[in-house]
This record gives structure tokens, sequence and C-alpha cells, in this order.
């Protein structure tokens, strides 16, 4: 196995049916201020409430014929729980932030960038070295500065206030890992 971010190995030396597309949810399928709040719904969750729109359903679904998704949020399961029912999506592989313990071999971030750069290492070990796509609305310059010589990562920085649109959808459609996926039928 070739080795590349820390003591994880390199992302793409793993060859897989469909890379994997981690998925933030709040500024990503939750928007902050979409500029057409017309075209979401909010959810009360028992929790925080949600605004989420039936096209990212769509896109989802649409997305999962060449990757396997996952959540990469703070929801954790409670993203299966609460949005994956809201968005018709079925039970998702979760990647667990709360749970994850720092290893010596993670990559190195300065202290103050610890908050911002969290989900980086358990991201790396959940992808075990198989290709990814990570669409999230927090991903920091360091960490794109990390990925940017491994040809098995696509880093899709979404802006909080829209959220995924249509053009994130297209560009992770056309990524030569997922564009060469076979589609089903």
């Amino acid at each position: 196995m070739a080795w590349g971010i820390g003591g994880v190995p390199r992302p793409g030396s793993r060859a897989v049916e469909r890379p994997l597309l981690y998925l933030d949810v709040d500024g990503v399928l939750n928007p902050l201020s979409p500029s057409d709040p017309a075209r979401f719904v909010r959810h009360e969750t028992g929790g925080p409430s949600v605004r989420l729109s039936r096209e990212h359903g769509d896109w989802l679904r649409e997305l999962s014929a060449r990757y396997e998704l996952v959540w990469a949020t703070t929801w954790e399961h409670l993203a299966n729980e609460h949005l994956g029912p809201l968005l018709g999506l079925p039970e998702l592989p979760v990647v667990e932030f709360s749970a994850y313990r720092r290893r010596r071999d993670d990559p190195r971030f300065g202290i103050l960038q610890l908050m911002e750069t969290r989900k980086w290492a358990p991201i790396l070990r959940h992808a075990d070295g198989r290709p990814f796509a990570w669409v999230d609305d927090v991903i920091p310059m360091r960490i794109r500065r990390q990925a940017w010589p491994y040809r098995g990562i696509l880093l899709v920085p979404v802006d909080p206030g829209d959220g995924l649109t249509r053009h994130h959808v297209n560009r992770l459609l056309s990524w030569p890992r997922a564009a060469s996926t076979p589609r089903p039928g």
C-alpha cells in the first residue's frame, strides 16, 4: 500500500467500484441563507430545524449511481435518522467525528487550525486509500494544499449561504474517477 498524507494510505491507491462521496449537512444541504428560499422547506427534527430542498434529494440519488454516499457531518448518525428520510435516501455509512481519537501519524496542523481541520484525519482514515470526493462548506486552504497532489481526492467547497447547487453536482459527475464508473442498468 502506498502511503499518502500522514500515516494514511494514498487516496486512490485502492481499487473500488465507486469512489466515496463525503457529505456535510449544515451549509451544504442545509444552507444558511439560500438565494431562492422558495426551493427549501423548513423541517423540525427534534433538535435544530433544517431547510432542505427536494432537488438535493434528487441530486444525491443521481450521484449515488456513481458514488458511495457517506455522511461526513457533525450530525453523524442523526443524519440517517432525521435527514435521510426527508431526502429520500437509504441509510448511509457515517464518519464518526465525536468518537475519533487523534493518532500520532495523523496529518499535522497548528493548534489554531484544529477546529477547522477536525474532519480531515477521520475522513482520510475512513477512506483508507479509496478515492473520494468531499463536499463541505469548510475546507481550509491547508487541507486543499495537502490534497492537491492526489488524483484520488476531489474537494468541492460550497458557499454556506446557497449550499449545494447543480454546478457542484455536475462537477462531481464529471470527475474522471466517477465518470468512469459504470452506470447501473
